[in-house]
């Protein structure tokens, strides 16, 4: 089209056949180019069809992968999201190479957010090659300056700290005098308490298998064996055992609680397969009724699923127990100590399911009115236990009897087998349980807080494939618990861990309070306080 207009004859020349024929060639052109931009963006709009096809099948797949000890929708999920970064590298990539088309215009991008003010910042000038005017020669004056900022990323580096304790002696007598040499947080061991929390972090909270960590460190030119991470890790999982056990008793010191588990292959001892491990979590965070008590995550695990666990995990647990529908919290809740919640998000995860993969009208209902009472919830999250009970009360129990009605006549209209039969009986069995929320403002409406705490374990587990063994199912619920509370808390975890490794060898074992999180971050808010 560009050459064609460069090269356009003197129209005036032209009879009015050539005139014509000159038209109907330009008219070609046009349509053959508008043919090609219309194929061009009927393409972009598929590309975007199928990028928000692959993002919602790709969640719909990691709601399956949860809690799953198949592989199989593990490397779905991988296909599938190589597939949507090369469709958004491409999409990126002809954004940029092209002039913007009406069909991409028209996709809603997020607003670019400015660079947190918390990072430190370098400043870079760029003063112009001339140190006169280009123009006069005369003497340049500053009048201003345009500023734009990128986002950098320097690599940390490992560094070796040289502790040096001169000997001096009294010219007096020759006593000898000389400092202590300082504590290290695993005895005659060559890491420092920065380095330890790193791995720590790395391994458990960024799922980082200790085999790619000495990768990592290699090309650092720092050889550290896998075994010597190893080692590591298993000397901060018993350095920090006390601390864990306040952790624990302080989870257990309340009277409601969440509870969930989750499988974890673990290595069997010369059969050079993995048997089944479970991780329990018990969570601790009464924040949604208004309760300021801190936060906390206990995990701890057992080689297999037998009810005897939790039992003796709850032993010291007296009051309300909010968890799914596991059979082997039956003999806990038999001897009246300890009573069941039960929780919404399974009712309609069942219900979901159906939805999904029936389009049942009757899962679409249901999915419906169970979204009623978490519409009241999000209304009265924060709020009293009082102010909550009374208005659950007043609003979502007349409706969870509408619900309970409306099932039982449909459950009577349903063949005994189906799914839907299945769902609907699985609420209507558990509904005592499903109702006390209702009479008690410190109990939330499901059991989200339990399964959020596992989502990390859930990573982790696809990175490591399996746990060496039980002492590693063991060490990997110590940090979890450590990690997990430290972000309830709304800290750092390897800025938490760095603070505790850096003292917990000299701390107080009567004192060892003071390094669970909310008092590590308490005391730190009371240093900058004073330091302002």
């Amino acid at each position: 089209m560009v050459a064609s207009r460069a090269t356009l004859p003197d129209l005036d020349a032209l009879d009015p056949n050539e005139l014509k024929s000159l038209i109907v060639a330009q008219h070609k052109q046009i349509l053959a180019h508008h043919e090609q931009l219309q194929a061009k963006d009927e393409q972009l709009l598929s590309r975007d069809a199928e990028i928000e096809h692959l993002k919602l099948l790709i969640a719909k797949l990691r709601r399956m992968q949860f809690g799953s000890s198949s592989e199989k929708v593990g490397r779905q999920i991988e296909q599938l999201e190589l597939r949507l970064v090369e469709l958004e590298e491409s999409r990126s990539k002809e954004s940029l190479e092209r002039e913007t088309s009406a069909a991409e215009r028209a996709i809603t991008r997020p607003a670019r957010r400015p660079l947190p003010e918390h990072l430190p910042r370098e400043v870079q000038t760029y003063l112009p090659k001339e140190e006169a005017c280009p123009d006069c020669g005369g003497k340049l004056k500053r009048l201003g300056e345009d500023a734009s900022e990128i986002l950098e990323y320097v690599r940390e580096r490992i560094k070796v700290i040289r502790q040096v304790r001169p000997k001096l002696a009294c010219a007096g007598c020759d006593r000898i005098v000389q400092a202590a040499a300082p504590s290290r947080p695993i005895a005659r061991s060559v890491a420092g308490p920065g380095l330890l929390a790193h791995v720590l972090i790395s391994k458990y909270g960024d799922h980082l298998p200790l085999y790619r960590q000495a990768q990592i460190y290699a090309r650092e030119g720092v050889d550290l064996d896998r075994s010597t991470l190893a080692e590591w890790v298993g000397g901060c999982s018993r350095l920090l055992q006390p601390l864990v056990e306040t952790l624990r008793r302080h989870v257990m010191s309340c009277d409601k609680l969440h509870a969930d588990d989750t499988p974890v292959p673990v290595l069997a001892p010369g059969l050079g397969k993995t048997k089944t491990g479970r991780l329990w979590t018990y969570v601790r965070d009464d924040r949604p009724a208004g309760d300021e008590t801190p936060p906390a995550v206990w995990f701890c695990y057992s080689p297999d699923r037998k009810g005897e666990h939790p039992k003796e995990h709850l032993s010291s647990f007296s009051g309300t127990l909010q968890a799914d529908g596991y059979a082997g919290f039956e003999q806990i809740y038999e001897t009246g100590r300890i009573q069941e919640a039960a929780c919404w998000a399974h009712v309609r995860r069942k219900f979901y399911d159906l939805q999904v993969a029936h389009k049942s009208p009757v899962a679409v209902e249901a999915i419906e009115r169970i979204a009623g009472l978490y519409a009241i919830e999000s209304e009265i999250r924060g709020r009293s236990p009082d102010e909550r009970r009374e208005i659950r009360n007043l609003r979502s129990r007349p409706l969870l009897d509408s619900l309970k009605q409306w099932l039982e006549e449909t459950l009577g209209k349903l063949s005994r087998k189906s799914d839907t039969a299945l769902a609907v009986r699985y609420a209507l069995g558990r509904w005592e349980a499903l109702l006390r929320y209702c009479d008690n403002g410190r109990l939330e409406i499901d059991n989200n807080a339990a399964e959020r705490s596992l989502r990390v374990v859930a990573l982790g587990r696809k990175n490591f494939l399996f746990a060496g063994s039980d002492g590693g199912g063991e060490s990997a619920a110590a940090m979890y618990s450590l990690i997990g509370t430290a972000k309830l808390n709304g800290l750092d975890p390897e800025s938490y861990l760095r603070n505790v490794l850096s003292r917990i060898a000299d701390h107080p074992i009567n004192r060892i309070e003071e390094l669970l999180p909310w008092n590590v971050a308490a005391e730190a808010a009371a240093h900058s306080l004073h330091a302002a």
